[in-house]
């Protein structure tokens, strides 16, 4: 790709980057969000048009004018939302747009041997006959890794390709790639994860705020330097952190049982305390009960029986309102479907839970003037960066702003537990040390924290306990300075559980 030039209104999001991919290559991109990294492949894979700048490909200069085009110069993408029909199985999925037909009918006998034969080659143990809604993300992306190599392409992106992986599910497609490219195919391969790209990439291209800041030689450099590359400046990436000082709990679950519509369990005898003055941190693969849990302890959904206790007050059955007003912060895991209205401006989103309140409203007036000065006391302090300031449309914000909206909004209410859920998810290295720093702080004030991830790194470095869920109930509760990666991948995945007590 050379000198490609990307924009978009009020923002050039690629400018005037050049990239070289060889053959046999894995080839890492890395940035923070909004670094210009997806929007580079997606002019690669003919979802965006350049306005300047070629693409090459075996030094004969192509055109590529969308994903169909890609596909015939043998260019692949698994995208990091994947883009798979949930009602068809497996095997529809991966023929899906190259189907073979014949009178109009479709003949399905050689593609079921070629991906049957493509699965065996590469391990990959996945039941072509299986709705994709009925398997496991991690098999999701075996399917979307399965249909370019169905498509024979010898370009393959991977976009973020780990981000909802167990360890052992990450080793195992780090050990993929490495096999492909020892194949003759030729890998790009965007990520924020400095070991993962330590681990499998051969040169790492970084850019910045749209810019190519240079590419280095993976083995020669450290992730330090790295690091330093993508952000600008030196980042901390071990928390240094003190002993927590665990006070009185302020969380107390008991048995909490919830079902769905066909009477199974979603959540199985749910029972942890959370204390004051520690992070809780409740680890699993995605889909395992953690969002069941979330909604059901900050009210968004109900549950069958239980009891939720918050500081001394049955909260089992209260209303949203009420267990915000009784110190309930919560950054949910889909900022833009539960943690911001869109198409508010940045102001009105940090009053969401308090606009009733006489700080911000008069005879049912909201005053427009408090919520500005409140909304830039906050930008202030928490260092949110907006193109038009409190008036910034929401939308309009980086994930990375519009996650430290959310935090600012829910810190600065001085809770006395804080919900996290995924709270770094898709940001990179200097967003994710801020909010640990923001999550560290509450702890230390004596606050709860609990904190769900998927992340491990996060979990190891953040926790000061773990527990596990898989299908919906705890199956351990660990020291984080017991346990080890490949420990918790096992409970992860149900490979392993212990008996938990709670404290009564």
């Amino acid at each position: 790709m050379r000198n490609i030039t990307k924009e978009f209104p009020g923002i050039i999001a690629n400018d005037d980057i050049t990239l070289q991919l060889k053959r046999n290559e894995i080839h890492a991109l890395l940035g923070e969000n909004g670094a210009g990294k997806s929007t580079l492949m997606s002019v690669l894979f003919g979802l965006y048009k350049q306005e300047k700048g070629q693409i090459f490909k075996d030094e004969k200069e192509v055109v590529i004018s969308g994903p169909g085009d890609a596909n015939k110069l043998g260019i692949g993408m698994v995208h990091q939302h994947f883009k798979l029909v949930h009602n068809f199985t497996v095997l529809e999925n991966i023929v899906l747009g190259v189907e073979t037909t014949k009178k109009g009918m479709l003949q399905m006998k050689e593609a079921r041997e070629k991906v049957l034969a493509l699965s065996k080659k590469y391990g990959f143990d996945i039941d072509i006959d299986k709705e994709v809604r009925h398997i496991s993300v991690g098999m999701q992306q075996r399917v979307e890794i399965l249909k370019m190599l169905y498509r024979d392409n010898e370009i393959l992106i991977f976009d973020e390709p780990t981000a909802v992986l167990t360890p052992q599910e990450i080793e195992a497609l780090m050990k993929t790639m490495k096999e492909m490219a020892a194949e003759g195919k030729s890998i790009l391969f965007i990520t924020h994860k400095l070991d993962e790209i330590k681990a499998v990439a051969d040169r790492c291209s970084v850019l910045r705020k749209g810019k190519m800041i240079g590419t280095v030689d993976v083995a020669q450099s450290t992730k330090e330097e790295l690091s330093e590359m993508m952000v600008g400046r030196k980042v901390v990436l071990s928390l240094d952190k003190e002993e927590a000082r665990v006070g009185e709990t302020i969380l107390k679950v008991r048995d909490l049982v919830q079902k769905n519509k066909e009477g199974k369990d979603k959540l199985k005898n749910v029972s942890f305390d959370v204390k004051a003055g520690e992070i809780l941190c409740i680890a699993g693969i995605e889909g395992n009960g953690q969002t069941d849990l979330v909604y059901a302890l900050t009210g968004l959904s109900g549950f069958d029986s239980g009891t939720v206790n918050m500081d001394g007050t049955d909260i089992t059955r209260a209303k949203i309102r009420k267990r915000t007003e009784l110190g309930i912060a919560h950054i949910p895991e889909d900022r833009h479907k539960h943690g911001l209205v869109l198409d508010y401006t940045l102001a009105q989103n940090t009053i969401l839970q308090t606009y009733y309140t006489k700080d911000f409203q008069k005879g049912g007036f909201l005053k427009k003037k408090s919520i500005l000065d409140y909304a830039k006391k906050l930008i202030e302090r928490f260092d949110i960066r907006s193109g038009e300031g409190a008036e910034t449309p929401s939308r309009s914000m980086s994930g990375g702003n519009q996650q430290k909206v959310i935090l600012a909004r829910e810190i600065d209410r001085d809770p006395k537990l804080l919900i996290a859920v995924q709270p770094t998810r898709g940001l990179d290295v200097g967003a994710i040390e801020y909010i640990h720093k923001q999550l560290l702080a509450q702890r230390d004030s004596g606050k709860a924290v609990l904190l769900i991830s998927l992340e491990l790194e996060e979990v190891m470095n953040v926790s000061d306990r773990i527990l596990v869920m898989y299908e919906g109930e705890i199956v351990a509760d660990v020291d984080p300075k017991q346990v080890t990666f490949q420990e918790l991948g096992l409970y992860m995945s149900g490979a392993k559980r212990d008996e938990v007590s709670v404290n009564e």
